[in-house]
């Protein structure tokens, strides 16, 4: 028996006990489904209900009452062994072990599909992470969203979600024709322009676009006049640099399925087109020779200029039209993760939602994102060789490897500020988030290695069934059988709030559970002792806890390995 099937047995005795007169509540106030949770104390039973607290008002009697009464009505339920009542109202379940123990053969035979749900089923979400501009490496912030990111991708998708991961290319602005000068400035030998960009990348890149050219057959750019090098250096340069920020992705777990170019926006007509959209429904406004957005109807600070006194567009205006894309493209949820200096983006953007009468916070998600800190030997690492002013991806894969990067930048909240001690994710300690996780994966295929050379195997000699839940009676394998049963709500949880940290500390917990039922029980028998079914019923268990650490540990683009 699983959470949902307990709530589906407290939902059947409370309908039971409002169609027999007990229970004096409208038969539409009866929940589909009631929350149930795992005590803290284990002594308590194996899930806790509030359900009483919060229905007995409504129901015109005590919560003490009708905890009672569904004590009674719970106990005959199979499965249950035994339903206390504790405190004003609070019912602790404690079920038999064949009914706890049954979970084990479910996830086993369900496989890399256990976690899976549909609460997110029917919804095309795109999600919009990472979108660094192509100016240089990937920093240390974009790493973040590039792990949280993909993710969260993962996880909306085991909750039924069709994801698409899309990657916006900041190829319009003033940001590419600094770039752009810069490669120039660094070919000649000159120094980088006083608002251009430096390090060691900035010189890769620019002898990458001279040799492509001169492979290519054309002229040497540093041989043409300097805005026609500047022209060479910015197509080439840009092609270059955001080819490298590709192949780092990929290496990092990461790919996109759209690759979005700003400047198509202002090209295809589309900026234009969504103006004329909020001026149509009277969203816009002239004053001053510029064109505003009216957002103050929709709880902006202040109204936005869209098209300044010059014709030309402004930086909203991109957006606005991004915005009205993605939803013409068909999709119901648009969520676009921002870095720690975009809180006041947040606003604007909700309020261009509701001006194209959508729902914000609900068809327009933004998530923000704070800070990473490293440290190393104590000492904050600040400076990267080839970026010069920043940490890159390729820093902190050089330093941690791609495991231990994606999961410690995933295991927090986004919102919060992160400190990663290079030294930590480096070792092979318990304190080590990462290494904890994975060795307890490692030690579930080493029981089954081990197992095998013990003859012990799910099934019998004779190829009959071994598995005897009822064996599982040990108070370890309740502890972690409970905590098996608890994945797919902490899925869908991590997907329904976005938060895919939720997934790392389960798997974390997990992993605490398993090693001290690993400590606590045996799956192979010890010395001169036979196989017994006991054995086998718990080599089920193990092999359940693999699964689940193995499909956790893929929703967050981390490796399971086999031996460590």
């Amino acid at each position: 028996m699983n959470p949902s099937d307990l709530s589906r047995a407290l939902s059947a005795a409370l309908a039971a006990a409002v169609a027999d007169g007990t229970l004096a509540l409208p038969a539409d106030a009866v929940p589909d489904s009631v929350h149930v949770e795992r005590p803290r104390q284990r002594e308590h039973g194996d899930w806790a209900t509030n359900v009483a607290l919060q229905l007995a008002k409504k129901a015109g009697t005590t919560p003490r009452a009708l905890a009672d009464d569904l004590a009674t009505r719970l106990a005959a339920t199979p499965g249950i062994k035994k339903v206390d009542v504790a405190g004003p109202g609070f019912l602790n379940i404690t079920l038999d072990a064949a009914a706890a123990g049954e979970l084990a053969r479910t996830i086993v035979l369900a496989g890399a599909s256990y976690g899976r749900g549909d609460s997110e089923a029917g919804k095309r979400i795109n999600l919009e992470f990472v979108s660094a501009n192509p100016t240089g490496p990937i920093h240390i912030g974009g790493v973040r969203w590039a792990a949280v990111g993909d993710s969260l991708a993962r996880v909306l998708e085991a909750s039924g979600a069709d994801v698409t991961r899309e990657y916006y290319f900041n190829d319009h602005g003033a940001q590419i024709d600094r770039f752009a000068r810069s490669l120039l400035a660094r070919a000649k030998g000159e120094a980088a322009p006083e608002d251009g960009y430096g390090g060691q990348y900035i010189g890769d890149i620019a002898d990458a676009v001279i040799a492509d050219a001169v492979a290519a057959g054309d002229p040497d750019p540093r041989t043409l006049p300097d805005a026609e090098a500047q022209e060479v250096f910015r197509s080439r340069g840009v092609e270059r640099m955001f080819g490298e920020i590709k192949e780092s992705l990929h290496d990092f777990g990461v790919d996109f399925d759209v690759y979005f170019h700003e400047d198509s926006l202002h090209e295809s007509g589309a900026v234009d087109r969504a103006i004329a959209r909020l001026r149509e429904a009277g969203h816009m406004y002239e004053k001053d020779g510029a064109t505003w957005l009216r957002t103050t109807d929709f709880g902006d600070d202040k109204d936005r200029v869209v098209v300044k006194s010059d014709g030309d567009a402004a930086y909203i205006a991109g957006d606005i039209a991004y915005y009205l894309d993605k939803r013409e493209r068909g999709f119901d949820d648009v969520i676009i993760m921002l870095g720690a200096d975009h809180h006041g983006y947040v606003g604007r953007m909700m309020a261009v939602c509701a001006a194209f009468g959508d729902q914000p916070g609900k068809n327009l998600q933004l998530l923000i994102g704070q800070m990473v800190n490293l440290v190393k030997d104590g000492v904050p690492v600040r400076m990267s060789k080839r970026a010069g002013t920043v940490v890159t991806l390729e820093d902190l894969v050089d330093a941690v490897g791609v495991d231990a990067a994606r999961y410690s930048l995933a295991r927090s909240s986004a919102d919060t500020n992160i400190d990663l001690d290079l030294d930590l994710l480096s070792s092979a300690k318990n304190e080590n988030p990462v290494y904890y996780v994975q060795y307890a994966h490692a030690r579930t295929a080493n029981v089954d290695r081990n197992a095998a050379d013990h003859g012990v195997a799910r099934l019998r000699e004779d190829g009959s069934d071994a598995f005897d839940p009822a064996l599982l009676d040990h108070d370890a394998d309740a502890d972690l059988l409970g905590a098996l049963t608890e994945f797919p709500r902490v899925v869908a949880q991590a997907a329904e709030l976005r938060e895919p940290h939720r997934v790392a500390r389960y798997l974390e917990a997990l992993a605490g559970s398993y090693h001290s039922w690993y400590a606590a029980t045996r799956v192979t028998p010890f010395g001169d002792e036979d196989v017994t079914d006991a054995h086998r019923a718990r080599l089920w268990v193990n092999d359940a806890t693999r699964q689940v650490l193995a499909n956790g540990l893929g929703l967050l683009g981390v490796t399971a390995p086999e031996r460590m």
